[in-house]
């Protein structure tokens, strides 16, 4: 921060708002200062703390003070990432400097808001808040302020359910491609077999994001609880019956805007999506996901011999010289992709569902776990080499997990997880055992 930033800091933070009664004199001033900041940004010069004040004082009505708002979008939009760093660090010194702390930070984020396209610029402003927030003194705390609002904008009765089918625009078509996170979509062919009319994909959309998809899932039907992703995304499957069709698979959920991380709109989606299902297809009574465990290969790499022979240990049955978890990792990766011995696949499904059940800070400890079992989900079975592709063996050595959406049990098991006990099936049980 310059000299002159601080004395301008000084001197307008205790200045009254710009349209608030101030004399002639005042009012004078301050169109001198938007004036001159409006000439020093057509030069591209970096905002400073006099640029960015009245923005923080001013009303939202202030013609002044958004015209410097669209300015200083402007100027962050063709910056590279050290100067937006650098003007990120500007707004929290302004910030931690006002009286009280955060009423200005959310006046200035209401004023972005207010601008053309503004709600989209907020969502990718804090994707590069979280970014840096660690690494910028202050940045954290215009975080949280963001994020609230962003809560309060994005709220789920605000959100739009609309299905994605073939039919839909390529230019939404192609972000399915650009944000599918869980399984990659690796071409039209993919993509057209994912939102066939056999199958089905709902995304949730914001009235100012009409174009951007900002969740979706993407559903398969089956007579049968799904064990093997190969086989669901095989475009070569004869197409489902839906006549016919007794459980819903989710097979991929996926979030697309970092900027809304830790906003929680997603865990209404499949209920959402249940519901719609519902109407359409009466006679579905089945309601699972097909899921990853995107943890598991980090958890177990750092499990020492002793830890990986207490949860595999057979009653009765005592070993010396085990493997740790790192080298287990690599028998089962191995084990995966070729024959393998059930001794082998018992041991994996115990490591699994010790994985699963891990509680840290009253959640489970894999994401996809605490998003499931959030919404009230049980787990229900472990697939063995379900997911054989380089991604699936080096996330979770092929394996993966269902959780069952039971409807009827969605409270209790929710409430079963607030006690620290995520519900399980009898079959994970007898494993666990």
């Amino acid at each position: 921060m310059t000299a002159q930033d601080s004395s301008a800091l000084a001197r307008l933070a205790q200045s009254p708002d710009s349209d608030t009664g101030a004399d002639d004199k005042s009012g004078t001033e301050s169109a001198g200062l938007m004036a001159r900041l409006g000439r020093l940004w057509d030069r591209e010069r970096l905002p400073g703390v006099s640029d960015i004040l009245p923005m923080f004082r001013a009303r939202l009505t202030d013609v002044a003070a958004n015209k410097l708002a669209r300015n200083w979008c402007s100027v962050y939009c063709a910056a590279d990432g050290k100067r937006r760093r650098e003007m990120l660090t500007a707004l929290s010194q302004v910030d931690a400097q006002l009286q009280p702390r955060g009423d200005g930070a959310v006046l200035f984020f209401k004023r972005l808001n207010a601008l053309p396209d503004g709600l989209r610029f907020l969502v990718a402003l804090r994707a590069d808040m979280l970014r840096w927030r660690k690494q910028v003194a202050g940045l954290q705390a215009l975080d949280k302020d963001l994020e609230g609002l962003l809560s309060a904008w994005f709220d789920v009765g605000l959100l739009e359910l609309r299905p994605l089918t073939w039919d839909s625009p390529a230019s939404l078509l192609e972000k399915l491609i650009i944000y599918e996170a869980v399984h990659e979509i690796r071409s039209w062919d993919d993509l057209r077999h994912r939102v066939a009319p056999d199958r089905r994909c709902y995304a949730y959309f914001h009235p100012q994001m009409p174009d951007v998809p900002l969740i979706f899932v993407e559903v398969a039907f089956d007579t049968k609880m799904a064990d093997n992703v190969q086989t669901v995304l095989d475009t070569d499957a004869p197409e489902q019956d839906l006549d016919k069709a007794r459980w819903a698979i989710f097979y991929s959920i996926s979030n697309t805007q970092p900027g809304l991380r830790g906003i929680s709109f997603g865990n209404f989606l499949l209920k959402r999506v249940i519901e719609c299902l519902l109407d359409e297809l009466p006679k579905l009574r089945n309601f699972a996901t097909l899921s990853p465990i995107p943890g598991l290969v980090d958890w177990m790499s750092r499990l020492s011999a002793a830890e990986v022979e207490e949860i595999v240990r057979e009653k009765g049955r005592t070993r010396s010289g085990a493997p740790d978890g790192a080298r287990w990792v690599e028998r089962l990766s191995k084990a995966a992709t070729r024959k393998s011995s059930e001794v082998v696949q018992r041991a994996a499904m115990k490591l699994v569902v010790r994985y699963l059940t891990t509680m840290k800070n009253n959640q489970p400890l894999d994401p996809v776990a605490r998003f499931h079992l959030g919404n009230g989900a049980r787990i229900e079975r472990i697939n063995w080499a379900a997911d054989t592709s380089p991604k699936g063996l080096g996330q979770s050595c092929g394996i993966m997990v269902n959780y069952l959406y039971d409807l009827d049990d969605l409270d209790a098991n929710l409430e079963q997880l607030h006690q620290g006990k995520p519900r399980i099936s009898r079959g994970i049980a007898r494993i666990a055992s």
